[in-house]
């Protein structure tokens, strides 16, 4: 379409005052409703709403306001929010004391100079070094997770002169280039081959690792990094097996190679811990940090190491920069995050909330067994596992159809992840478990399981 600057002001006035505004008008809902449909298909990418079409029993829902564990659409409808955005809203959604920072931070200013040093950078930094296990120390400041994955990849490239990954089958790390090439899934990697060189193995068989890493050490291709997820979280949610972690750790130091934790899913206080590594005793040389980071108020990520990682980038600082990364607003946020969490302990209560959870679905897995295999995870990172791919999506469906938002997991689509806000209430978890149960029974009724 052409040009038309005229119509931009026209369209940018009428947005600026949308946002501003406390109610609408049903007009205006209507009008929202319509035009964002439109735009979607017209602007964004239409596919996305033939998806939303397919798993959805309204597929124009907008999302128009939220608050702890729940959001509204434009038009007031109320949803229990299971799905947490993917594991963002640790502290619920627009939780007041990340919401406040942020604000406080604005009013006295948005984006660092680039130059100068910015003391909410240097305050978060520290927090990091407080919060994460053993030697990690540095902190580099990204604008989401897959950067974060990028930087540690370039991080344990400059740490040990190698260029050689170990990825798991049913890996996740994002989907830029250098991250995507340590994601598992073909229909993501195919299209963008040659990536970096990565080997995907077996998740959690250390025989397999073992024996990669002695064949690679012998013919020279050494291993910069080997880089795992505690808890797959697209391969289905998969919890390492017991014992792993710190045999991986040992292969690492054997070998010379690095250890890349991916915890932007797993880790600030989702899997009732800290970070998930926390479960296994085990500090990694370099690990991923996103998601939950930013409270779910502010995109925030994080490449934090060890001072042996560090020790090429110091000595050339501009190796790896970024312009927003790290920016005060953000740092604002992670900064409230983590007190919020200590305060109130919310690893504690993912823990607690998780175990409940994980009895009654289990509970319902065993009365309805054709429909639902089993639920599995740690803390408030959990997931189901359904008979099939069209059961998993149907019961997703009747969810949302009760006010439930939850969705599948990229590479295992039988799992639908439960990972609501750590805050969620018990009365609204009940309320999930009840509209679970009624949305097995209708699902092993329509298809006369």
């Amino acid at each position: 379409m052409p040009q038309d600057l005229a119509a931009a002001q026209q369209l940018s006035s009428y947005v600026v005052d949308l946002i501003g505004k406390k109610t609408l008008t049903p007009e205006e809902k209507k009008r929202v409703i319509t035009e964002s449909v439109q735009f979607w298909t017209d602007h964004v990418n239409a596919g996305f709403l033939q998806y939303r079409k397919s798993v959805s029993t309204d597929y124009t829902a907008v999302e128009w306001e939220d608050e702890g564990a729940c959001f509204r659409d434009i038009n007031g409808k109320e949803f229990i929010d299971m799905l947490g955005g993917f594991g963002i809203y640790v502290t619920g959604h627009r939780h007041p004391k990340v919401l406040k920072a942020v604000i406080d931070q604005l009013g006295r200013q948005g984006i660092h100079s680039q130059e100068l040093i910015d003391p909410f950078r240097t305050y978060l930094a520290r927090l990091v070094s407080l919060i994460t296990p053993g030697d990690l120390q540095f902190a580099f400041f990204t604008n989401s997770g897959t950067e974060s994955v990028e930087g540690c990849l370039k991080m344990a490239m400059l740490a040990t002169g190698r260029k050689h990954f170990v990825g798991m089958l049913g890996g996740f790390h994002g989907k830029t280039l250098g991250s995507l090439g340590g994601t598992s899934k073909a229909v993501f990697r195919e299209p963008f081959l040659p990536l970096l060189h990565w080997t995907h193995l077996p998740f959690g068989k250390i025989d397999c690792l073992r024996m990669f890493l002695k064949a690679m050490d012998f013919t020279g291709d050494r291993v910069a990094a080997v880089v795992i997820e505690p808890i797959q979280g697209e391969g289905g949610i998969n919890v390492t097996p017991e014992g792993y972690l710190p045999a991986v750790r040992e292969l690492c130091d054997e070998y010379g190679a690095m250890l890349i934790l991916d915890e932007i899913q797993s880790g600030m206080g989702r899997t009732g811990k800290m970070w998930a590594c926390d479960w296994d005793g085990v500090t990694p040389d370099l690990m991923a940090v996103g998601k939950g980071f930013g409270g779910g108020v502010m995109p925030i990520g994080a490449v934090i190491g060890t001072p042996k990682t560090w020790e090429k980038y110091i000595e050339n600082p501009f190796l790896h920069t970024t312009t927003f990364g790290g920016n005060p607003v953000c740092c604002a946020a992670a900064i409230a995050t983590i007190h919020v969490l200590l305060e109130e302990d919310l690893p504690r209560q993912a823990h607690e909330k998780g175990e409940y959870m994980l009895e009654h679905i289990n509970a319902l897995a065993k009365k309805y067994p054709k429909v639902l295999k089993l639920c599995r995870g740690r803390g408030l990172m959990l997931g189901m596992e359904f008979m099939d791919n069209d059961v998993g999506y149907e019961v997703a469906k009747n969810l949302f159809a009760r006010q439930i938002l939850i969705s599948g997991t990229y590479i295992n689509a039988r799992v639908l992840r439960v990972e609501p806000p750590l805050v969620i209430s018990r009365e609204l978890i009940d309320r999930f478990l009840r509209a679970l149960e009624e949305s097995l029974q209708q699902v092993y009724k329509e298809k006369n399981l």
